[in-house]
């Protein structure tokens, strides 16, 4: 079960590394419901977000 969380968290990790890659391209694409869409927002939220998940992901391989 732990090792389904950890894949989970892998893969919303690599999602959000993608929409940032993205965003880094075209803000307005993965930011499409904010006023502002500019790449400063995009790193505070998907990146952040993946900094998360990736820790989440080594923490979960520590328990395991």
């Amino acid at each position: 079960m732990m090792q389904h969380v950890r894949l989970f968290c892998l893969l919303m990790a690599g999602t959000n590394l993608i929409f940032v890659l993205i965003g880094m391209y075209k803000p307005w694409l993965v930011l499409w419901w904010e006023d502002v869409s500019n790449r400063k927002r995009v790193l505070k939220s998907y990146g952040i977000l993946t900094l998360v998940f990736i820790a989440a992901y080594f923490v979960l391989a520590l328990l395991v």
